[in-house]
């Protein structure tokens, strides 16, 4: 007997609202909200909305805000750091969700995409992959509860030590005014990105990117700055909605870690959150399996919490399953070695070629 299909419906703003007023014990992420969907079209993205989906009795099981990707050789529809579940996520109640999103953009003709990619917390057809991975699995989030003497004696000791080092070495923390927000990051802080970026060996967003973040989710962002001697040292940027906060983005020189700098910028932003009436913040991801390379500054923020929660990992769901093993064939191979990478492409020239994107995915 067939378990019985859930529906799907685009959701406004207001939809949107009345269904986070209605589960205020929810944790939903500011990546999937209506103000992130605008942040998004400015960018110039494509979002494809808000979508709730419900089952057969009406009941909220889940809602999931996507955003059309397009890159050489396929297209793809995202849910980043989605859905938000409002039911029970069993395997079985998850499966439906899967099936039902895999129909939807079956039968969208405004879209053309290789797969959708969101995340699963059971692995189960018809998810597979990933082709890449495309959000942490694990992370470290610091109770903002307690009192800020028990918050700070919670912290190892490397941490408090660290603290206090840096207000003896003459750091200051500046909360940077809204209305300079994009002039500062613009001039002081997005070389220290492109420093971190070098160092750490990874590929920063251009300065636009952080400037348009800045301007369009103001109302949910705090821009706070380590200085010395009237010098940007270190940077981060924190995010915070319905009482829970996201240590988002930072940056730091050399000059920075070598006075402990990040750790008393943190340690003012959890003061700050916590003020605000925030009870967590997340620390975003920390090493994992499909994450090795987040080891380096899985040190750094173990020193405040030792409360590591599990996100589910990302995956695909193809919509088309013989292109997407063609093309996952094909970046397996591009990734082992550019000959292979030829070869497996000239196959897949004839019968099995790929189809072009619709002129309304080639728009995005």
């Amino acid at each position: 007997m067939t378990a019985p299909s859930l529906t799907a419906r685009m959701v406004d703003r207001a939809a949107f609202e009345a269904i986070a007023a209605a589960h205020p014990e929810v944790v939903i992420p500011l990546e999937q909200t209506p103000d992130w969907v605008e942040f998004e079209r400015a960018l110039g993205r494509a979002p494809l909305g808000i979508w709730e989906y419900r089952d057969p009795s009406g009941e909220l099981v889940a809602t999931a805000s996507f955003i059309h990707v397009v890159r050489r050789l396929r297209a793809s529809v995202v849910a980043v750091n989605g859905p938000v579940w409002f039911a029970e996520r069993t395997p079985a109640a998850e499966r439906l969700l899967l099936e039902a999103v895999r129909e939807q953009f079956r039968k969208d003709p405004t879209v053309d995409p290789l797969y959708v990619r969101m995340q699963v917390a059971t692995r189960q057809a018809p998810a597979t992959g990933p082709i890449e991975h495309g959000w942490y699995e694990r992370e470290i989030v610091v109770d903002l509860r307690p009192t800020e003497a028990e918050l700070l004696k919670g912290f190892r000791p490397n941490a408090r030590n660290s603290i206090r080092r840096a207000q003896r070495d003459g750091i200051t923390v500046r909360h940077i005014p809204r209305e300079e927000w994009t002039a500062v990051f613009a001039r002081e802080l997005f070389p220290i990105m492109v420093e971190t970026a070098e160092r750490d060996g990874f590929q920063s967003f251009d300065s636009t990117y952080y400037e348009t973040l800045l301007r369009v989710l103001g109302d949910h962002l705090r821009l706070l700055v380590a200085y010395q001697d009237g010098v940007a040292l270190s940077w981060l940027i924190t995010t915070e909605y319905r009482g829970y906060a996201v240590y988002y983005f930072a940056g730091s020189t050399h000059a920075a870690r070598r006075m402990f700098a990040p750790y008393l910028l943190l340690w003012e932003a959890f003061r700050a959150l916590k003020a605000a009436g925030n009870t967590a913040c997340g620390l975003t991801g920390i090493e994992s399996e499909n994450y090795p390379s987040l080891a380096n500054v899985t040190t750094f923020k173990r020193n405040f919490s030792k409360n590591v929660v599990v996100v589910p990992t990302t995956y695909d769901i193809p919509l088309n399953s013989a292109r997407y093993a063609a093309v996952s064939a094909v970046l397996a191979a591009r990734r082992s070695g550019p000959s292979a990478a030829k070869g497996l492409a000239r196959r897949m020239a004839g019968p099995t070629r790929l189809r072009r994107s619709s002129p309304a995915t080639t728009k995005s």
